[in-house]
């Protein structure tokens, strides 16, 4: 199934339909600020198996992301920030960049892993945002695969549709998304380091 919903005004009754999708284990590919990602609810356990499934990975080593609506949710999920990683998360927040974090004893047990990071994205892109917000908690999130022999089938919907079709139950489509991945910021350590330069331009 996929559905039209415009980034300029999204639809309240179109958002209301994809909560209650992920409510009921439901695996939606969802616009971002950078490339089309792949989510779920972060405490459904059958819908990250799902997601593991289409990526190909096990879950132990997965680098999945939590999309937040706003920083409300980092002490539960997060844990030592410090001030200075709170204010450059404030900074840049929302916007495309994934922050990692030492994980809350939470995580772990929401991935059944010894996962001891968790990454942290808040998407400049009102439809994701609206989706979380509505949701009342993070959804678990990965990119979809980037196809660089064939860009359209990772930024056109419909493309991103026929190869999904099946594997997902809705794809959202919000018009053509970026090429380009979140930057990836490490603030496990004394000082942030940039692991995967991406979209996001770091401003110190």
């Amino acid at each position: 199934m996929i559905v039209k919903i415009y980034p300029e005004n999204p639809n309240i009754k179109q958002i209301e339909a994809v909560v209650r999708l992920l409510h009921d284990d439901g695996v939606i590919i969802y616009p971002t600020d950078t490339v089309y990602g792949i989510g779920c609810d972060i405490y459904n356990r059958k819908a990250i198996d799902r997601i593991a499934k289409i990526k190909g990975r096990d879950i132990e080593k997965a680098n999945f992301s939590f999309i937040c609506h706003d920083l409300s949710h980092l002490s539960e999920y997060a844990r030592q920030v410090s001030n200075t990683t709170f204010k450059l998360m404030k900074r840049h927040l929302p916007g495309p960049f994934t922050f990692i974090l030492n994980a809350s004893n939470k995580v772990p047990k929401l991935m059944e892993s010894r996962k001891k990071t968790v990454g942290i994205r808040i998407p400049a892109h009102s439809v994701a945002l609206s989706i979380v917000e509505q949701f009342g908690n993070p959804i678990l999130s990965t990119s979809i695969e980037r196809n660089d022999s064939m860009v359209e089938y990772t930024t056109d919907p419909e493309l991103i549709h026929e190869k999904y079709e099946g594997m997902v139950d809705m794809v959202i489509d919000s018009g053509f998304g970026r090429y380009e991945y979140s930057t990836v910021i490490d603030c496990t350590g004394d000082e942030p380091k940039i692991l995967r330069q991406g979209l996001g331009i770091l401003v110190e």
